[in-house]
């Protein structure tokens, strides 16, 4: 154990406040693992809360003062507003209370051989790749992501190995909270200005984050703000992949095989490393995979098990994940929620050779939309049809006072659905802003058409509905 943390000293029951968050549900894991008695609350059924039942952790549903009884130490996750009634009875207990990072930072001191990934896009899908790389070679590693991974059955794992892969989020200056021994840093873009405020804040975060990296960092050579983050950094190797022939590691002989699959030799100063094929789209994960076999080979990954565990990799849930094809309609989902992100999802789907691609994007913050809607506008402008659900503002209050009609009057042919009806509550328009949505979508889409939900929000549930009505119509015919 690298870290020690007092604060777990004595603790036999923690309580998880949003238990099915992406971010919660592995550290779940991981404390189980290690004898704790967990208790958590959620506010909605999921998949995720299925799997914390089955692990034999009781769990609230509605998030209420009593729920916190017993626990001796409380997490919640970034997500869960201030004045939520859990969050407000446990800072009033007495009771130790952690966000969520605070113990992923001590997680991550348990092990001597962390992976962290950070970046602004691309994090989970490497580090998803990293840790099948691992699985495949029989290594029994622990890891925290951001998305489903099918290999482990969720977005994360407890093992007893000193390996951890770890996805290394920026956002409020989480991952500063983390222990990196190998740190990957995948690009640094604008995002979360509303806390960064300017792109140069969000470098020094980075440089702080390498700063606190024990052993290696790999950074993208190509990335200029990713490499002003490891200037005069001392002390760890750093190692660059990239495209360019000048960078330590880069892509080379690169063939594109059908709309999923690429092949491609991994190269080094010293000549050919190995032949790679990834089974996910797009140019961009040819470079998520260079960072994934460069930071696995630098952890100790077997050089001849790594091509076969990278190419059983197909991609993290969410992340251009393939819902079904039902009369003719391809129907995936992804998690891209940034312009930059959705520029490169829209340009791999319009490469693929369908008649027509349907953005249905959910907007995530009020002030990134606010910040980015140009941005927003022009990315999602590639796509041939546009559909936007309402802004999903998760932690965040209206003060921007901006809808998804101020994005949608900005797209061509954008179609979007009305604010609030009188009386109606923001939950039912919730539902039925994804009814008509799904309705119109069922009613316009046609046979070799592709419908990509987009968004980081609940999204996805549009693609589900709409994936069961076609089939429902189906079978009707």
């Amino acid at each position: 154990m690298k870290v020690e943390s007092s604060v777990l000293n004595g603790k036999k029951h923690i309580h998880f406040i949003g238990i099915g968050g992406s971010g919660m549900y592995p550290l779940a894991q991981i404390l189980h693992s290690q004898g704790y008695f967990l208790t958590g609350s959620d506010n909605n059924e999921t998949e995720t809360l299925d799997a914390v039942r089955k692990m034999g952790i009781p769990v609230f549903l509605g998030q209420r003062a009593e729920n916190i009884d017993g626990a001796d130490l409380i997490v919640y996750s970034a997500a869960i507003m201030e004045d939520n009634p859990e969050l407000v009875a446990s800072r009033l207990s007495g009771v130790p209370v952690l966000e969520r990072s605070e113990l992923l930072g001590i997680v991550t001191g348990w092990y001597d051989n962390a992976i962290c990934v950070a970046g602004t896009h691309g994090k989970t899908t490497t580090t998803s790749m990293i840790t099948q790389i691992f699985i495949e070679q029989g290594d029994d590693i622990s890891a925290v992501i951001g998305g489903k991974l099918p290999c482990i059955g969720g977005s994360g794992r407890a093992g007893s190995s000193e390996i951890m892969t770890c996805e290394a989020c920026e956002f409020v200056d989480t991952f500063l909270k983390l222990h990196p021994d190998i740190a990957v840093i995948l690009n640094i873009d604008g995002d979360h200005l509303d806390y960064f405020k300017t792109v140069d804040n969000i470098i020094k975060s980075f440089k702080k984050f390498c700063e606190k990296t024990s052993r290696a960092i790999i950074v993208n050579g190509d990335d200029e703000n990713s490499m002003k983050a490891v200037e005069g950094i001392t002390g760890k190797e750093i190692i660059t992949f990239g495209w360019k022939e000048t960078n330590d590691f880069y892509p080379a002989n690169i063939i594109q095989t059908d709309k999923t699959q690429t092949k491609f030799t991994l190269m080094s100063h010293e000549g050919e490393v190995c032949s790679l094929t990834i089974n996910v789209p797009g140019r961009h994960n040819v470079l998520n995979a260079t960072a994934a076999a460069v930071a696995a080979l630098y952890a100790g990954a077997d050089l001849e098990k790594l091509p076969a565990g990278l190419e059983k990799f197909h991609g993290a849930g969410r992340r251009f994940e393939k819902i079904g094809v039902v009369n003719g309609i391809t129907i995936v989902d992804d998690y891209a929620h940034h312009p930059a992100e959705i520029t490169v999802t829209l340009n791999s789907a319009k490469a693929m050779g369908f008649k027509r691609v349907w953005a249905v994007f959910q907007p995530f913050t009020f002030s990134r939309t606010a910040m980015l809607l140009e941005d927003f506008a022009k990315a999602l402008s590639i796509a041939d049809k546009v559909v936007l659900t309402e802004i999903m503002g998760s932690r965040e209050k209206n003060t921007y006072h901006i809808y998804a009609k101020d994005l949608g009057e900005k797209i061509p042919g954008a179609f979007w659905i009305d604010n609030l009806r009188s009386g109606e509550t923001p939950e039912q328009y919730h539902d039925r802003n994804f009814d008509e949505i799904c309705d119109y979508l069922f009613e316009n889409a046609s046979e070799g058409d592709l419908i990509i939900t987009l968004g980081c929000g609940d999204v996805y549930k549009v693609a589900k509905k709409l994936f069961k009505k076609l089939k429902e119509s189906e079978r009707g015919n």
